[in-house]
């Protein structure tokens, strides 16, 4: 048992060291970050802040952008508590050597160089590659769902808003009128909507012209629907009595069961029951089908807070935000990223892949991409056999995809040659090659995304618009790809300069 208690004396004076490089211990991550910042081409931040001009001095781009990294690395991101942190702590104070920005100062750099912050990121690239984490032999794709600055109950529909700018452009004219009649402006300034009349009216005439755009494009899906629904009335498949209540779900349920019938029937090829309930499958499929695309379609609703900005859904609810993809190669290090408005992961297989190709041709990185793994949110014909390196997509969930798998047994060898494509991949997953690469897919682009969210709270953006929120996923993807590179070895990065 201790003797007594160690107490510190609050009336002790201190002094800091006189050197700087003694406030903090020796490999901290912000001596990190000011030396790899070093190391990057940051002449497109020194572009926009010109020193050749009249007016005040600007803080230096670089010192601005390390505070940012080591504020996202430590999971700080917004601009009153990063000033607040440049006054009372050491890293910072390091960092900034002893300025203090003020925080709207750091707002308008982070929003002033949008695309300057995109091309750190492919710089971060090269400092991986540089240090031997940038290999391409295997890529896993993944997507998640970040939230916008934006309200859920902020959607309205187009009719809406069209009323709304009618309405503050009548307000406009009335006190434009009373102006001219001579009375005093402070009273005509009294309703809420009048004092931040000319950015809401730009954001609602954003947010209509994005409303008339999914309306057109909803039509012209609706218009391909029904061709197809004609087309196979009259090949005979029509529907039978009622009409579904909720065809939207007895299409999943009737792709469901046909998706179970195949697998029966391909257990007992022979037996006539099970031939006969394919049948029925198929064609309560081609019913469902007709159904879907005669069913009146959802209203469209845009954001009038965020117009870029889409209702997703999640584990966790619905969310207004954006659909973040992620590139992520063996050693958990992001090669590429997009932010992007879909909901889903469907069309984004090619552009990631080609995304990829961009960065690594920007980096330097030599090598070709190996093997691509993809989740069954992904899985498309048409991502299967485009052009490009060798897939693996599941073909449904993953937890059905191994009960399948045990289900069915392994296979080996190539596919049979008249395979359907979902034929052969559901082989090629069943190979032991197969289901172990795409074993490796969740814990390696996952734990990104697990990472960027439980540990640095990055689950919403700071700024609003489409082009705001791919400069910020840049931002955090660049520092995930640092502080990769700060773990593993950075004397490697360094010696090799």
């Amino acid at each position: 048992m201790a003797y007594g208690y160690m107490r510190g004396d609050r009336d002790q004076l201190f002094l800091l060291p006189p050197s700087m490089l003694d406030w903090l211990e020796e490999g901290h991550l912000a001596y990190f970050l000011i030396d790899a910042v070093g190391l990057l081409d940051t002449s497109a931040l020194s572009e926009a802040h010109p020193t050749d001009g009249a007016g005040r001095a600007a803080y230096e781009p670089e010192m601005m952008l390390t505070a940012l990294l080591y504020a996202y690395a430590t999971g700080m991101r917004s601009s009153r508590a990063i000033e607040a942190a440049c006054r009372s702590d050491l890293a910072f104070r390091v960092i900034c050597v002893n300025l203090v920005p003020h925080f709207t100062t750091i707002a308008r750099f982070r929003a002033e160089n949008e695309a300057a912050i995109k091309a750190i990121f492919v710089e971060v690239v090269k400092l991986c590659h540089r240090a031997g984490l940038a290999s391409l032999g295997q890529l896993a794709l993944d997507g998640t769902k970040i939230g916008s600055d934006a309200a859920l109950d902020k959607n309205r529909d187009a009719a809406w808003i069209r009323a709304e700018i009618d309405k503050i452009l009548a307000e406009a004219a009335d006190t434009d009128a009373t102006e001219d009649t001579g009375a005093k402006l402070f009273d005509t300034l009294v309703d809420e909507p009048l004092r931040h009349r000319g950015t809401r009216l730009a954001r609602l005439q954003a947010a209509l012209t994005e409303a008339e755009a999914e309306e057109s494009a909803l039509k012209a899906a609706e218009a391909a629907r029904f061709s197809r629904a004609a087309e196979e009335a009259r090949a005979g498949r029509k529907l039978r009595g009622r009409k579904p209540k909720d065809p939207g779900a007895c299409l999943a349920r009737a792709e469901a069961d046909l998706a179970a019938t195949k697998v029966k029937a391909a257990r007992a090829p022979q037996s006539e029951d099970l031939a006969t309930a394919l049948a029925r499958a198929t064609e309560r499929l081609a019913e469902a089908q007709c159904a879907a695309a005669a069913a009146p379609q959802a209203k469209i609703v845009v954001n009038v807070t965020d117009p870029d900005s889409r209702i997703m859904k999640t584990q966790q609810g619905w969310v207004q935000g954006y659909n973040v993809q992620a590139a992520v190669n063996a050693d958990q290090v992001v090669i590429a990223y997009a932010a992007t408005k879909d909901h889903n992961d469907l069309g984004q297989l090619v552009p990631m892949i080609e995304a990829t190709k961009e960065v690594a041709e920007e980096a330097g990185i030599e090598e070709p991409i190996g093997l691509v793994l993809a989740d069954a949110g992904y899985w498309s014909e048409g991502n299967v056999t485009a052009e490009g390196p060798d897939r693996l997509i599941a073909t449904t969930k993953d937890w059905k995809q191994r009960r399948a798998s045990r289900e069915m047994g392994g296979t080996t060898g190539p596919p049979a040659p008249d395979a359907s494509p979902l034929e052969a991949m559901e082989h090629r997953l069943r190979t032991p090659e197969g289901a172990q690469a795409y074993a490796t897919r969740s814990h390696t682009v996952e734990p990104v995304f697990g990472d960027t969210k439980e540990n640095r709270g990055f689950r919403r953006f700071m700024r609003r618009g489409l082009d705001a929120a791919d400069s910020e996923a840049a931002l955090i993807f660049a520092v995930h790809n640092l502080l990769k590179v700060f773990h593993h070895n950075p004397s490697v990065v360094f010696s090799a300069e």
